[in-house]
């Protein structure tokens, strides 16, 4: 629907199409520009009001000149409006979508066409460093919930005239914004055009968990792939470095992270941390990873296996022996023992830091002597259940982390009840499932192992100097499948 030259018709179709009167966050004022009645509309709370006071001012001061009213809109805009971010719409929908995502409104009588003023001033936190991705040295700076700062900070890390910011809508009645960000010249551009068709076919009413919920719409999978599809960073460092390596990075409004394609299964091995150290340290820091990813999803099954199925009858194996407990028992110590650390887990991660003290004091007294004491565990399970809770804790992706206990819990069901047939079985699936991991535009998930690039696996593996660490060109990761 197109404005029309009348204020008043224009006014009453925008009472149809927005709650002016029921919502008290819509601000309405009627003003005179140059003789002519006019009208501004905005949102309480979204507009800078030392902006609108400035723009108000100019707008108004055009009552004193000599010409008694406005011959040409995009002339007078241009003399009387001294704000940068200007521009004009001349129908309904593109007016309301504007207002209704912070722009300010200008409507004058006389003209089918309405002023859009930019002056949003949203309420944001600082920019801090994320919990999640604390490190001893460097940055200190994180992504907020607003998508201008987010890109702000890219641009502080790189300036480099290739880097692109694309603005895309999603949502049907969110009308989200989203950035696709990307190197010009590095970027894969059959992946990239992929991705912009997928956006556009995607059919949502809106983004319910910002990113996370756009995450799950680009890459579908079943529910038997715990495994993530896709790298989250709330480092602006982090996901910069990924840009400058050929990546696209997706930026959600409302969403402190940035989606980072294409994802393989050994970036959720790779901390900043390692970046910051010397290459010795920092190598052995990622091997040592490495191998509690093994800790964290064999230890506890490996132990339930050896201890209740496979009792060595060999001295210099008795810390697996659990005396003359059964098997049942011990599956039944195990099951309590990933119970109870799991509860510990989850009871720190998602209480304020004021309960993380006492919440330290009650799982060590619940889930220590007291534990022993009730027979709800044994020394040896405690033991070994303790050391998977550390060896998933040294992982730098909760999300990663998570799906590996996924994988443990489904190990230990299987071995306590099947015994070393129900191990192998649930180690085959576990395998079919990470396999079978899907990936957004079908692009190998165990790059570069899948296709097999040496020198890039070597990469991933050690952590090499400065100067060796930067490729001559982008990796090849193989083709996108649609």
């Amino acid at each position: 629907m197109m404005l029309t030259k009348k204020l008043d018709d224009n006014l009453q179709t925008l009472h149809t199409m927005l709650p002016l009167n029921r919502s008290f966050d819509f601000i309405r004022r009627e003003i005179t520009v140059s003789t002519l009645p006019a009208l501004f509309l905005g949102l309480n709370g979204l507009c800078d009001t030392d902006l609108l006071e400035k723009i108000l001012s100019d707008l108004q001061s055009s009552i004193s000149d000599d010409h008694a009213g406005i011959d040409d809109l995009q002339t007078f805009i241009k003399a009387h409006l001294s704000y940068v971010q200007v521009s004009t719409c001349r129908d309904f929908d593109t007016l309301v979508q504007a207002l209704l995502s912070g722009p300010s409104v200008f409507l004058i009588d006389g003209f089918d066409t309405a002023v859009l003023v930019d002056v949003r001033r949203y309420p944001d936190r600082g920019v801090e460093e994320p919990d999640a991705e604390r490190i001893s040295r460097g940055a200190k700076d994180g992504f907020v919930e607003t998508l201008l700062t987010n890109t702000n900070l890219i641009r502080r890390h790189v300036h480099s005239p290739q880097l692109v910011f694309e603005l895309q809508k999603l949502g049907s009645e969110s009308r989200t914004d989203i950035a696709i960000t990307y190197m010009d010249g590095l970027v894969n551009k059959n992946l990239l055009s992929y991705l912009r068709k997928t956006l556009a076919e995607l059919d949502v009413s809106s983004l319910t968990m910002g990113s996370k919920t756009l995450e799950e719409l680009l890459v579908r999978k079943k529910w038997f792939h715990p495994l993530p599809n896709l790298q989250l960073t709330e480092r602006p460092d982090v996901a910069c470095s990924y840009l400058c390596e050929g990546h696209i990075l997706v930026l959600v409004d409302n969403s402190p992270v940035a989606l980072i394609l294409p994802c393989t299964i050994f970036q959720f091995t790779q901390s900043p941390e390692d970046y910051y150290k010397s290459p010795i340290v920092g190598t052995l820091n990622r091997l040592v990873r490495f191998a509690c990813i093994l800790v964290t999803t064999l230890l506890l099954p490996l132990f339930l296996l050896l201890a209740g199925y496979m009792k060595p009858s060999s001295p210099e194996f008795q810390l697996l022996t659990t005396g003359d407990m059964g098997p049942m028992r011990l599956f039944f110590y195990v099951l309590m023992a990933e119970f109870f650390l799991n509860l510990f887990k989850n009871s720190a991660s998602l209480s304020g830091s004021m309960y993380s003290g006492s919440l330290s004091i009650v799982g060590g007294i619940l889930i220590g002597d007291m534990a022993v004491d009730l027979n709800w565990v044994s020394t040896e399970v405690l033991f070994y259940a303790a050391l998977t809770l550390l060896a998933s804790l040294s992982l730098p992706s909760r999300e990663f982390s998570d799906a590996l206990g996924v994988y443990r819990a489904f190990l230990i069901v299987c071995t306590g009840l099947g015994g070393p047939w129900g191990f192998g079985i649930g180690c085959a699936l576990v395998l079919l499932s990470i396999l079978t991991t899907p990936t957004f535009g079908g692009m190998s998930y165990f790059w570069p192992l899948c296709p097999f690039q040496p020198k890039a696996l070597l990469r991933l593996l050690f952590r090499s100097p400065t100067v060796e660490a930067q490729p001559e060109d982008v990796w090849n990761r193989g083709k996108v499948k649609e």
